[in-house]
């Protein structure tokens, strides 16, 4: 099925610039028009998401108008029934211009604005005017950085919430199991003391747990909007009980506690809450990319790497050698993380672009943030299903493993001092021989008293020998 903007068939339509062609099919008019025209750079229209937010700002903009009086009944029937049209997921191949467009948004303001006043006049026949009647008490340097604050809390709280409290029950559910398996724990990537795998993954989820909550904190910062400011924040054109009545009907058509903003033109001028979101989403993104790479390790192999674990064999790892089989969920996790970090560099650039009452790179906030939420609540969700759920222990490599290690020797420290426990770490390392053995002959501890003070698993819970 071809989009609209394909058609040979054109009407035409007018603006305050003059006469435009517009394909025949289209819902939009000539201002959508002249934005397709003057923005062919990426092919990629801002996110539905982000659509639905503007739209569902029009619904209760129309609600309230006709309250306050302003729009009268019939109008307001017939734009209500356009935004339940869109909100219900039709038409949505009707919002084609680019991200990259002018930095208000403008442009997808007035596609709104232009294809809910057509859908109003094909399905009740009623005259509305995108101006006039769709964008009444509104303007597109309010409505667009309200969008961004509603689609941003939205997608985080109905998306990426969701996926993360997913990942770390996955974990919370390994922990128990893996409480007394014992491993070699790595500072700068060489042998340390030991650890339980149960202890190492419950980093994980606490590290997940701690980037939940600061998410809570941005995403409760968003609550607050600027819808009300119009044009430069002081709410020109519009009557003075809109914005309050209005966000009420927002919250209530979206199941969240949207409040005015205390003074409206921070949330035109700057895109402080947005960035702070952003640079939340990037604290997520190195949390993922350290359990993404701790997998990656503690899977490599083999014969000739850790081998702690086995990753689950999700597909052929090479085209040229047989048998190989990659951590390709780990690696995709990582590249998320990557982009995520890449994606609120641009936020920070965008929101230094706030000149006097307005910032002019609000699309490119507005498609980043979406964006980055949408990858980490998929990359959350596979990394739990299709690896955290399924990886085996390698539990005799293990075992063999920390029994091996000279740095055990740590744990005699307080019993025999350190320069006698260096010579003994530094001689069974070079004679490959285990600690204990090596510490039976070089002092005179009995085997008994070494076995009990060599204890892996009795190290991992801390503390001083015989306390």
């Amino acid at each position: 099925m071809r989009n609209a903007q394909d058609s040979d068939d054109f009407r035409i339509e007018k603006d305050s610039l003059g006469e435009v062609n517009v394909p025949t099919r289209a819902l939009w008019g000539a201002q959508t028009q002249r934005a397709i025209d003057n923005f062919p750079i990426s092919g990629r229209p801002l996110p539905s998401a982000f659509i639905l937010a503007v739209v569902s700002i029009k619904r209760c903009a129309a609600r309230v108008n006709s309250a306050l009086g302003l729009l009268s009944g019939d109008r307001k029937g017939a734009i209500l029934d356009a935004c339940d049209q869109i909100l219900a997921g039709d038409h949505l191949d009707q919002f084609p211009i680019d991200i990259y467009q002018t930095g208000s948004g403008t442009s997808t303001n007035m596609n709104v604005n232009e294809v809910l006043a057509n859908l109003a006049h094909d399905r009740k026949g009623v005259q509305i005017h995108p101006n006039d009647d769709v964008n009444m008490s509104q303007s597109s340097n309010d409505v667009i950085p309200t969008a961004i604050h509603v689609s941003a809390v939205t997608a985080l709280q109905k998306q990426l919430m969701p996926a993360l409290t997913h990942l770390q029950g996955a974990i919370y559910e390994r922990e128990p199991s893996l409480g007394r398996i014992v491993k070699t724990g790595r500072t700068h990537l060489m042998d340390a003391m030991p650890i339980t795998l149960g202890q190492e993954i419950q980093t994980w989820r606490e590290q997940l747990a701690a980037a939940e909550r600061r998410l809570q904190g941005a995403s409760d910062d968003l609550l607050s909007v600027p819808l009300g400011g119009t044009a430069v924040g002081t709410g020109i054109n519009a009557d003075p009980a809109f914005a309050d009545r209005c966000i009420g009907e927002l919250a209530k058509l979206t199941g969240f506690p949207f409040k005015p903003l205390a003074h409206r033109f921070v949330g035109q001028s700057g895109v402080d809450a947005p960035l702070a979101l952003s640079s939340q989403l990037k604290g997520l993104a190195v949390v993922l990319m350290k359990v993404a790479n701790d997998l990656r390790w503690m899977n490599s192999g083999p014969h000739h790497g850790l081998a702690e674990i086995s990753l689950p064999a999700l597909q052929p790892g090479s085209s040229i050698m047989p048998g190989k089989v990659n951590p390709v969920i780990p690696e995709a996790v990582a590249m998320v993380a990557a982009q995520v970090i890449g994606l609120d560099a641009a936020v920070t650039v965008a929101a230094q672009s706030g000149n006097f009452q307005l910032n002019v790179m609000l699309p490119l906030v507005a498609a980043n943030l979406l964006e980055m939420i949408g990858l980490l609540g998929n990359a959350a969700r596979l990394l739990a299903e299709r690896v955290i759920a399924g990886f085996e222990v390698n539990e005799s490599h293990l075992s063999a493993t920390v029994g091996r290690n000279p740095v055990l020797v740590t744990a005699l420290n307080p019993v025999i001092g350190y320069g006698k426990a260096a010579e003994i770490a530094k001689e069974a390392f070079a004679s490959g021989r285990p600690i204990i053995d090596v510490a039976a002959e070089r002092t005179d501890l009995t085997r008994e008293a070494l076995e009990a003070l060599l204890d892996p698993l009795k190290m991992t819970r801390g503390g001083l020998p015989g306390r």
